[in-house]
């Protein structure tokens, strides 16, 4: 976790031209800022893009069915944790559904604006380093 700048996605549909283009928007984001995307790791709604990412030269590395990785399930439960702390303390018995999602982008933009111990620059955030 400590060398990844992590994203999240609001995305109405999970069609395959959907996903494509969430993606192909993240790419174009590391491209424009230098980096060359060369593995992505995925579960198995992403399988539907396997030859899209293919022809761009990605490898597109799907889990399987219960496979689990657990970098990313630790940092699920962070943000699922975070985001319960936060709702905890709003004065409404129910949520509305935008609410919740711009509280999960609050929790990922807090979590990339600080360097990480274990990261791979002392003083630079993920932020910083994918966005300058």
């Amino acid at each position: 976790m400590s060398n990844t700048f992590w994203q999240c996605r609001n995305d109405q549909n999970e069609t395959k031209s959907t996903i494509i283009k969430s993606v192909q928007q993240i790419i174009d984001m590391y491209h424009g800022c230098g980096f060359k995307i060369k593995h992505i790791l995925g579960d198995l709604q992403f399988k539907c893009i396997q030859f899209h990412m293919d022809s761009q030269g990605i490898n597109l590395n799907i889990t399987v069915r219960d496979e689990h990785v657990q970098e990313i399930k630790r940092f699920i439960h962070i943000v699922k944790e975070s985001v319960r702390e936060i709702v905890n303390t709003l004065p409404f018995e129910i949520l509305p559904h935008r609410l919740i999602v711009e509280n999960l982008y609050n929790v990922m933009f807090w979590l990339n604006c600080f360097p990480h111990k274990e990261g791979i620059h002392p003083t630079l955030s993920p932020c910083t380093i994918v966005t300058h």
